[in-house]
């Protein structure tokens, strides 16, 4: 499946878990986010939904923000997980793959992998 194969509803129920999990192993900046996103297969993802994602997990104390001056340009935003964050990310993996489970098995049962 290639990101333009992405249904758009499947992309915005997962963004925050991907976010999430993108950011586990150290900072990034919306862009960068956006490209990593892409790269994976996840689909392509406009800032229009991006930015106001980050900024709820933000707000809801899952990512932490700072600005960083830009290397001959303009500073960047940089997001973090915050203890919340990686303790939301375990439960959203669960309940992720409780559910991805549940679908894949109604697949199974009539539509040949």
């Amino acid at each position: 499946m290639t990101p333009a194969d992405v249904p758009n509803p499947w992309l915005r129920g997962a963004l925050d878990l991907c976010l999430l999990t993108l950011l586990y192993d150290g900072e990034a900046y919306g862009y960068e986010l956006a490209a990593r996103l892409a790269g994976a297969g996840v689909g392509e993802v406009q800032g229009g939904s991006l930015y106001p994602a980050l900024l709820r997990l933000e707000r809801a104390g899952l990512l932490e923000a700072r600005w960083r001056p830009g290397d001959g340009g303009p500073g960047r935003k940089y997001y973090g997980l915050t203890a919340s964050g990686r303790a939301e990310l375990t439960a959203l993996a669960t309940s992720w793959r409780r559910f991805t489970g549940a679908v894949a098995g109604l697949l199974d049962e009539v539509v040949p992998a």
